[in-house]
């Protein structure tokens, strides 16, 4: 039996669904003796017999959602593969004032999207969702759409806390997590992620300073906010060459039925290179391998190292490479490294 097989496995576990949780609890309320095993209908149940059903399937319904709240939906070894929906990204909304013309319902190449942040994260990552869950509901939303119905289910956000105010609830709501990102005064365009309260661990992005004696590589720290860009000033320019990512995936806070998963950055970058780190065919299969061999239960949040490529974009970064590993937390273990 493939199927049953396939729910027993130990290197590649599936969940029954639900409703054939209720066919098991059938098949095993009906003990009448003389009976060949069949599978009743719940209208031919004695009262005996549908309290036995009651509780079984509870029983099983229960065992289901709690297995599920510690390995998450994955059923394929992939945490971008859900058992089901819905799946809800939520999108950062850029502000108004710096907004696309083509954002403006009044020009007539107006599209709705161009509010939206942080396009080549949603762009990467919905294609892959929708390939890898062709038969469940996958809907993006930008931050200030979201309501009630979409905090059910799988919940993927997507940009950091200044331009999402999902992901600023998120992390009053994720007390434990101890990756905190936060708003400097030195850095005006990101936000940096900090270990705990104030005065712990600061992990920044690096830019590397082009001068006439060749490049130098710098923290942004150092550099004054209304410098820390991609131009030129004083015959020097600025680059950004790494940036830091945040790759969380845990129980949703708002519903005990589905997961949370953040893919954050200082800037945009880091946040496509959260996405990458397992959508990109060159090291997701490795990255998954990673992350299921270090944090068994699913659950799981850590700060990676984005490298930009000359162009500016940002590379897909390998877990299995410790540089590229900043750090790393489970809720199972506490502390992280």
């Amino acid at each position: 039996m493939p199927t049953i097989s396939s729910w027993e496995s130990l290197t590649n576990p599936k969940l029954p669904p639900k409703d054939r949780l209720r066919s098991y609890a059938l098949l095993f309320s009906k003990t009448r003796a003389g009976d060949a095993p069949h599978l009743p209908r719940e209208q031919d149940l004695t009262t005996a017999e549908r309290e036995q059903f009651n509780a079984l399937h509870q029983e099983l319904v229960d065992l289901r959602d709690a297995v599920r709240g510690v390995v998450t939906s994955s059923s394929s070894g992939s945490i971008w593969t859900f058992e089901s929906g819905p799946i809800t990204i939520v999108c950062p909304e850029v502000p108004e004032s710096v907004r696309s013309p083509l954002a403006k319902e009044e020009n007539p190449n107006y599209a709705w999207a161009y509010r939206y942040a942080d396009l080549d994260a949603l762009i990467e990552l919905w294609g892959h969702i929708r390939a890898s869950n062709p038969e469940l509901p996958v809907e993006h939303v930008s931050s200030t759409e979201v309501g009630d119905s979409h905090l059910n289910g799988h919940l993927i956000v997507l940009g950091g806390i200044g331009w999402n105010r999902v992901a600023a609830r998120l992390q009053r709501k994720l007390a434990d997590l101890p990756i905190r990102q936060v708003v400097v005064p030195d850095l005006e365009n990101g936000e940096i992620f900090r270990l705990g309260a104030r005065g712990g661990r600061e992990f920044r992005p690096e830019w590397m300073e082009v001068e006439n004696d060749g490049p130098k590589t710098v923290d942004a720290g150092r550099i004054a906010a209304d410098q820390a860009e991609d131009v030129w000033r004083d015959g020097r320019r600025r680059e950004l060459v790494e940036d830091v990512a945040l790759l969380a995936r845990l129980r949703n806070p708002y519903t005990d039925q589905g997961t949370v998963t953040i893919c954050s950055g200082v800037y945009s970058r880091g946040v496509l290179g959260a996405v990458r780190a397992l959508t990109n065919a060159a090291v997701r299969d490795r990255n998954e391998e990673y992350i299921a061999s270090r944090f068994p239960s699913g659950s799981f949040a850590m700060l990676m190292r984005v490298e930009m490529t000359k162009n500016g974009g940002a590379l897909a970064p390998d877990l299995q490479t410790q540089g590229n590993r900043l750090f790393e937390w489970s809720p199972d273990e506490g502390a992280g490294e």
